[in-house]
């Protein structure tokens, strides 16, 4: 026989042998009904004594006399497959496994499972579908119901979780979301956040549903930032949101507030005919090019002295509507530029959020989309590892303009 190569498993090649013997090979043998779901719930039954010997052990429970008291049947699932366990029981009543506590059906996993498929955007309907599919045994609505209910508190306490004293970036934007609200299906605006802290490591700061309109629901946003934590923002990043700039600053009065330039071209491009917007574009260049606010200014009057500024007054209009916010843009460095350039960072977040609740249609309520979406927020930020590649060169030049405020924690 050859020589077996020597393992570093706890498990001999002798107990393997022991356990496969007797038993005719297959896959059948790494399914629940074979050798490996026996195993499970020999381990799951040899743990629940194991626990039971530790409780009695314990100095209060011998000095009270406690001692075992037989065992009762419990269906649990496991891995998807109903498994009949005997719960050891002690004298006094005392015994709660951790294992399985009381009460509970399911070993841990399980709900982990129907979260992960609610997180993908599936109705209580196709989870229930899916499970009994994949896994052979049905869960009812109301179970799948009260799982993802759970979801709503560890949302809360995402929400209200303590954040970075410094933010170097922060960008702000919406999505539309449709949510019934008294009977009546409406476009309401879900607002995010993502801060960029000064070692370029990317954070979801939190999300809100507007419920008021304008300054008021801006400063409660502003005013809740500062409540987690928050004493300083470098640069705020905004869409030309009504109202949001004044709220910024009353309640961090050193932040420079930036219009996305991305976000102000397109909205300009509205007012020119789709032909035309593509050298319209081209020609409003010059102005988010120049190397100065001075600059820039004499950019944007030359343009509307052009054909195109004749032409499409509106689109001149738009530009010093919001030039306030966009002059700050040309204190910065080229390598900081590029990264207040856009919101493309909220954005890309925004479309992957959009995959998730497409097919949702509507949401019966505000918290039923603050869990799909929060879900949704924690899959894609367990993919952010990286600062962005342009982060290296812009630290540089925040830490020369901004001093003493640009912080690098430890």
């Amino acid at each position: 026989m050859a020589r077996r190569r020597k393992s570093d498993s706890p498990f001999s090649d002798e107990l393997i042998d022991q356990l496969l013997e007797g038993r005719e090979h297959g896959a059948h043998l790494l399914g629940n009904d074979g050798l490996i779901g026996e195993l499970k719930k020999r381990l799951a039954q040899r743990m629940l004594e194991g626990e039971m010997e530790a409780h009695l052990d314990e100095p209060d429970q011998q000095e009270a006399g406690n001692h075992r008291n037989g065992r009762s049947s419990k269906t649990v699932t496991m891995d998807g497959e109903r498994v009949v366990l005997d719960i050891p029981r002690d004298r006094h009543g005392q015994f709660d496994p951790t294992l399985i506590p009381k009460y509970a059906r399911r070993f841990p996993g399980f709900d982990d499972k129907i979260i992960a498929l609610y997180a993908r955007g599936m109705s209580t309907r196709d989870i229930r579908a899916h499970i009994q599919e994949i896994y052979g045994i049905d869960v009812s609505a109301n179970l799948v119901s009260a799982v993802t209910e759970s979801v709503m508190a560890d949302a809360l306490a995402w929400q209200n979780r303590p954040l970075e004293t410094v933010y170097a970036i922060v960008y702000f934007d919406a999505l539309r979301v449709k949510i019934r609200d008294e009977g009546m299906v409406h476009n309401k605006a879900v607002y995010l956040a993502i801060g960029i802290t000064s070692h370029g490591a990317k954070e979801i700061l939190g999300l809100w549903i507007e419920q008021t309109e304008g300054a008021k629901f801006w400063m409660r946003v502003m005013t809740e930032l500062k409540g987690r934590g928050v004493a300083d923002i470098l640069i705020a990043v905004v869409d030309g949101l009504k109202g949001f700039p004044e709220a910024i600053t009353a309640v961090f009065p050193d932040t420079v507030v930036q219009t996305c330039i991305v976000h102000l071209i397109r909205y300009s491009m509205q007012f020119a005919s789709w032909k035309e917007r593509k050298a319209i574009a081209k020609a409003l260049r010059p102005i988010y090019g120049a190397v100065s606010a001075d600059a820039a200014a004499a950019a944007l009057e030359e343009f509307e002295q052009g054909p195109w500024g004749q032409k499409y007054p509106p689109v001149v209009a738009s530009w010093r509507r919001k030039w306030e916010q966009v002059i700050p843009f040309f204190a910065f460095s080229a390598e900081v530029r590029k990264i207040i350039y856009t919101t493309n960072a909220i954005e890309s977040l925004h479309s992957q959020v959009r995959k998730t609740i497409r097919n949702k249609g509507h949401f019966p309520n505000d918290e039923a989309a603050i869990k799909l979406i929060y879900l949704s927020l924690r899959q894609i930020e367990a993919k952010w590892k990286r600062p962005p590649k342009e982060w290296h060169a812009a630290k540089s030049q925040l830490a020369i303009q901004f001093g003493e405020r640009f912080i690098l924690t430890e």
